[in-house]
């Protein structure tokens, strides 16, 4: 697919948004600006937030996305003109339009269907109440149908657009249609609702030629606008509306196009593009798009099951994946989640990235580069950027231009950096190969450092995070809601706080460095780090162990004190292998007990702790991308019948979701209650983490143990959950060779046969 580039008149700025040079603020409203108390208390609304968006319920919203344009719509196809809501098209970080209602004769159509299964192309099928017409006459209901196409064209920054009302009647109708919008311009920030006002400045809507179009002129110097164009053309133009007269005879059809295109340039070029397109035919602009999509997917391993859930499954999230790629200069990299998080996030990435590994391993290296490139070089409070420190969040609009929020980037997370160091030492065990170790050596280097001399912040040993707002905790671990990390008394832990998880990381981490350090032949740097990380699980398991709850405390806040709440965090810790052998089996125990295994998952908080909230962000609800790195830490132990229970749960929850689309999370709420998932108001779907929870789940249970510089795959205690019998992986990468296997169930267990091993690859099973 064709790639977007920076809009005529702009200067490219470091995160690959469009900034302009001219028009620059005032310095008194700069200095207004950046006053350290209106900063900071403008990083406090926007940080310590208990939930991703304070605006209303989108768990049923439509989602499709192109690169970087991305639309949420209403189940009924509509965005309400008024109200606040989280509907719209969406660019940039910016929700250009925010309003698209179709009325026939004064009536909203309603809704039968809706499909977006092929991730940029949405079909809503309606149909009409009773319509009164002029001279007394009655459509009966359900006797017209509206089949409403819209597909999304990122290189033209366009939305092509096809009604389709077909007359199921014996009479010819002539009816009247109007078309309503609203362009609001306003940063997702501000559609989140963690900020108010936007600095720029809407025009009128101005008629031109039959099109609408609708212009903001951004505080940052840019132009944005929407050009809304039609065929045929509208026999009516007011203000923001277009009505049509269609003539629709019996048992036939008539169709009106709409295309909506999106314009972000420069003040000063404005006008010299034209926001007028040649209408394009829906079906043409899909089959490029459709061929993209699947080239994405005939990239990875092929998984074959005789389970039909399974294959829709992993079939879905290779293509969400797919979806959520997004743009970033001239690179592609995949977006956390839609719509909340369309952005490069370092933690998110990361995490996605070791998910993919046995299926697409190139995900890793893009991720890699592209993270390292944004390493921090200095200490600014602002940011939370120290030298070493990977990023947490990247934004690109005209909040983030103007400095009203820090995401240029933003480095407030504890737990990117060294995932970043596991996932090159786990890219290695399957690449086998040390190029992209030799090329990263430098943000490697530096972000060893950050963990020891920034990371540390009490000196204890442990990593550690404490925000510079003096006024709200702000939370950097993967729990990072300002209201995520408690105490078993109900109040929130004092930072510096050391989470359980991220220790693991950092045990793991340096483990994974020190195998590549080996490799290149620095033996006692390999040797050092290795120490170190020994070391590191000795104090942890002696300072995060709570025995009271037979399980580890989820964080050590200020003075070492135990934030002693039953959580899923330390089942993480237990995927990097940190634990004791006793006390992680003792932790899969209480993890699996009831209050916090709902018959879903896992939950993020106990049901006996005096801060669960089954709807609350981190606070009790189910995370498909938590449980399976659970899942991971259970079989590291040898508890394989927990692992296969949440491998079973995720499942069936993916059973009663669109498409079988995991969400990023669901409401905590016990299984028996409804016997269907409930869904999390305003989970992003697609979301990135969600999309690897099942293949890496595939992959954690297949037993798939590389060993890339060896050209070996070890397959290791393989086994298939219980709505499975078999499974083939074709094209699975390790070292410089590949493999086509098959996993089979048996009455004494799991077979594998090996089908095929190319480049001189060895595969060994170990029962």
């Amino acid at each position: 697919m064709a790639k977007s580039k920076p809009a005529t008149g702009t200067t490219a700025n470091r995160g690959g948004a469009a900034r302009s040079s001219e028009a620059p603020r005032p310095i008194e409203e700069e200095r207004a600006l950046d006053t350290k108390e209106a900063r900071q208390e403008r990083k406090q609304r926007v940080l310590t937030q208990g939930q991703p968006a304070l605006v209303g319920n989108i768990a049923d919203a439509v989602t499709v996305k192109s690169l970087n344009l991305f639309y949420v719509i209403a189940p009924d196809g509509q965005l309400p003109v008024k109200g606040d809501h989280g509907f719209g098209l969406y660019l940039n970080d910016c929700r250009f339009l925010s309003g698209y209602e179709i009325r026939i004769a004064d009536a909203a159509p309603l809704p039968l269907a809706t499909s977006a299964e092929q991730g940029y192309r949405a079909l809503f099928e309606l149909t009409n109440p009773d319509l009164h017409l002029d001279e007394g006459k009655l459509v009966p209901k359900e006797k017209l149908g509206v089949r409403w196409e819209r597909v999304l064209d990122a290189e033209q920054t366009t939305v092509h657009e096809r009604m389709t009302l077909r007359n199921f009647g014996e009479e010819a109708y002539e009816l009247p249609v109007t078309l309503l919008f609203h362009a609001g311009f306003e940063d997702i920030f501000n559609v989140r609702e963690l900020l108010k006002g936007a600095p720029g400045k809407s025009a009128a809507p101005d008629w031109r030629d039959g099109r609408l179009q609708f212009v903001y002129h951004g505080a940052d110097g840019l132009r944005r606008t929407v050009t809304i164009q039609f065929s045929p053309a509208p026999h009516a133009m007011k203000e923001c509306a277009a009505t049509f007269r269609i003539n629709v005879p019996p048992r036939s059809s008539e169709t009106i196009a709409v295309s909506i295109i999106l314009g972000e340039e420069a003040e000063k070029a404005a006008g010299k593009r034209p926001m007028v397109q040649q209408f394009t035919g829906v079906d043409d602009l899909a089959v490029g798009l459709r061929e993209d999509s699947e080239n994405w997917t005939r990239q990875h391993t092929k998984l074959q099951s005789d389970s039909l859930l399974l294959n829709s499954v992993v079939d879905r999230s290779l293509r969400d994946l797919g979806t959520l790629r997004s743009q970033l200069a001239d690179r592609l990299y995949i977006a956390a989640g839609v719509p909340w998080f369309v952005a490069l996030f370092g933690r998110d990435s990361l995490i996605v990235a070791l998910e993919m590994l046995a299926f697409q391993p190139n995900i890793a290296t893009e991720t890699l580069r592209l993270l390292a490139s944004y390493q921090g070089r200095s200490v600014d409070r602002w940011r939370d950027e120290q030298p070493g420190k990977i990023l947490h969040e990247l934004r690109v609009g005209e909040l983030a231009h103007v400095g009203e929020i820090p995401h240029t980037p933003f480095y407030g997370t504890v737990d990117a950096t060294p995932l970043f160091l596991l996932l090159l030492g786990r890219l290695a065990d399957w690449t086998g190969d040390l190029a992209l170790f030799d090329e990263l050596r430098d943000p490697v280097e530096r972000a060893l450092t950050w963990i020891a001399e920034y990371g540390d912040i009490s000196g204890n040993g442990y990593v550690e995070y404490q925000s510079e707002s003096e006024k709200g905790l702000v939370n950097q671990g993967w729990k990072d809601s300002g209201d995520a990390i408690v105490r078993a008394d109900g109040n929130l832990a004092t930072p510096p706080i050391a989470l359980v998880e991220v220790q693991g990381y950092v045990f793991a981490a340096k483990h994974a460095i020190a195998r590549l350090f080996e490799r290149a032949g620095e033996h006692e740097r390999a040797v050092r780090l290795r120490s170190e990380a020994d070391a590191l699980k000795a104090r942890f398991n002696r300072d995060f162990w709570c025995e009271e709850q037979g399980t580890f405390a989820l964080a050590l806040e200020a003075h070492g004190r135990q934030a002693a709440v039953v959580s899923s965090n330390p089942g993480q810790a237990l995927w990097t292998g940190i634990a004791d052998e006793n006390k992680a089996h003792r932790s899969v125990a209480r993890l699996m007990k009831d209050d916090m295994f709902n018959g879903w998952g896992v939950r993020t908080l106990s049901t006996a702790e005096r801060r669960y909230n089954p709807v609350g962000y981190h606070l009790g609800t189910v995370w498909p991308h938590d449980n399976a790195l659970l899942a991971a830490g259970f079989r590291r132990y040898g508890e394989d019948e927990a692992a296969l229970r949440v491998f079973t749960a995720i499942m069936e929850a993916a059973m009663h979701y669109r498409h079988h689309r995991l969400p990023e999370a669901m409401a905590g709420f016990p299984r028996e209650d409804f016997q269907v998932p409930v869904r999390y108001p305003v989970a992003c779907h697609p979301q990135a983490w969600a999309a690897g929870a099942v293949p890496f789940l595939v992959s954690t249970c297949l037993g798939l143990e590389p060993h890339g510089f060896v050209d070996q795959l070890r397959i290791e205690r393989p086994l298939l959950p219980d709505f499975v019998d078999r499974i083939r992986l074709c094209g699975l990468r390790v070292g410089r060779g590949t493999a086509d296997l098959e996993f089979r169930r048996t009455s004494e267990g799991t077979d594998v046969v090996v089908h095929a091993a190319h480049g001189g690859l060895k595969v060994d099973v170990v029962r």
